[in-house]
């Protein structure tokens, strides 16, 4: 990774940093340093869940936290609008404003799983519409006349399309550079991104020595490998694991990971020493769902997570959630109680059989346990996709 080496809770999970030389590395930067660090975290608000795969940064980003530094989150909702080219064969769809804006609020939620919102001068949130938004066009002419047309191709993702005749749009130039430009707004120390974000890291520190700053040190961060064993994790490919899933249903997807990632997944995503790990495979598999399980849900949810997909097997279901019967909620009209799901869906015989097993504690929804009789939905959202079970042979997936 380096030769000049940092404190071991900012190595874990590292691909590269840069620059690193010997009158100019991260180590000695921060030893000469009399402040705290400014540590920059961007993300795109391109679509409304985060995922495990942005976790790894966010991880990074509360290490840095802890160690009384200042974490910077950019919540890119003018950039989301471009549409960040990296890793696209093509150009990205764009968004209106109001998809942007909604997917923000739930992205600035979804942090507060993971960063510090709570402790005093630990963390900046910002929208970089609020200085993006406000450029004059000779700012945006100045900031095109910082790169050349040649710099812009030598990314990798622009020279292949270029090659293959695929449409470049100028706007997706405009990109990086507006990247860039939000770390001179708020003057980073440091910018973490995963593998494929070190150019526009890079062009964001030229950005910042052009304009009179000190050059912001880029932290990469290894990408994350999706369900599917191949490809990064992405909504897009359905093989990830969203920070938002329910415990039973994150559960079972990390238990389910193939063999060849779990130690992988237990560097990028935990904190457990490897050396403390049990050397069973299946053993370590498991260690892994419950450790982030917990993360995300708390200790409790996630032992009653695995403890229904443990009951889930001893059923039949031995290839885990996919072959569990499903049940249509079309035919009922929603605010809709518990108890009478129970019955028309017939996992329970009557409304009174189905009170008094929600009472007795019988009753888990993705493995969380509901004991009020007079629990209610308001909408049949509110169950898409999730496992209803009473007792520990019972089990439907309800289908909105």
């Amino acid at each position: 990774m380096t030769k000049y080496d940092l404190p071991p809770h900012w190595r874990r999970g590292l691909a590269e940093v840069f620059p690193d030389h010997p009158q100019h590395n991260l180590l000695s930067h921060v030893q000469n340093l009399d402040r705290p660090l400014r540590v920059k975290l961007g993300i795109d608000p391109t679509r409304p869940d985060l995922h495990l795969g942005h976790g790894v940064v966010l991880r990074k980003l509360r290490q840095f936290q802890d160690a009384g530094h200042k974490a910077i989150l950019i919540i890119g909702n003018f950039t989301a609008q471009i549409g960040d080219p990296t890793g696209k064969s093509e150009a990205r769809p764009r968004l209106s404003p109001d998809e942007v804006i909604h997917n923000a609020q739930t992205y600035f939620n979804q942090a507060q799983k993971i960063l510090d919102f709570t402790t005093p001068d630990r963390l900046e949130v910002h929208y970089n519409a609020d200085w993006l938004g406000q450029m004059h066009l000779d700012q945006v002419v100045s900031l095109l006349a910082s790169m050349t047309v040649g710099q812009m191709l030598a990314k990798e993702d622009f020279a292949t399309r270029y090659q293959q005749g695929t449409p470049v749009y100028l706007h997706e130039f405009l990109y990086p550079l507006l990247q860039g430009y939000d770390s001179v707004q708020i003057n980073a120390d440091i910018e973490l991104g995963g593998t494929d974000q070190k150019f526009n890291i890079l062009v964001g520190r030229d950005l910042q020595m052009k304009m009179g700053q000190t050059g912001q040190f880029g932290l990469i961060t290894s990408l994350l490998v999706g369900l599917d064993g191949h490809q990064k994790m992405s909504k897009s490919l359905d093989n990830y694991v969203a920070l938002t899933d329910a415990p039973l249903l994150m559960y079972s997807k990390l238990e389910k990971i193939p063999d060849r990632l779990v130690d992988e997944y237990l560097q990028l995503l935990t904190d457990l020493d490897p050396s403390s790990l049990p050397p069973n495979p299946r053993e370590k598999q498991k260690l892994l769902a419950l450790t982030i399980t917990s993360q995300y849900h708390g200790l409790e949810a996630a032992q009653e997570a695995q403890q229904s997909a443990a009951q889930i097997v001893l059923a039949g279901e031995t290839t885990g959630l996919g072959n569990i019967p499903t049940f249509s909620l079309s035919t009922i009209n929603f605010p809709a109680p518990l108890f009478y799901i129970l019955k028309v869906s017939g996992l329970c015989k009557s409304n009174s059989e189905a009170q008094s097993q929600i009472s007795n504690g019988a009753v888990r929804l993705d493995g969380q346990k509901i004991t009020s009789p007079d629990h209610t939905f308001a909408s049949p959202d509110l169950l898409q996709d999730k496992v209803l079970q009473v007792g520990k042979k019972k089990f439907l997936r309800l289908q909105a």
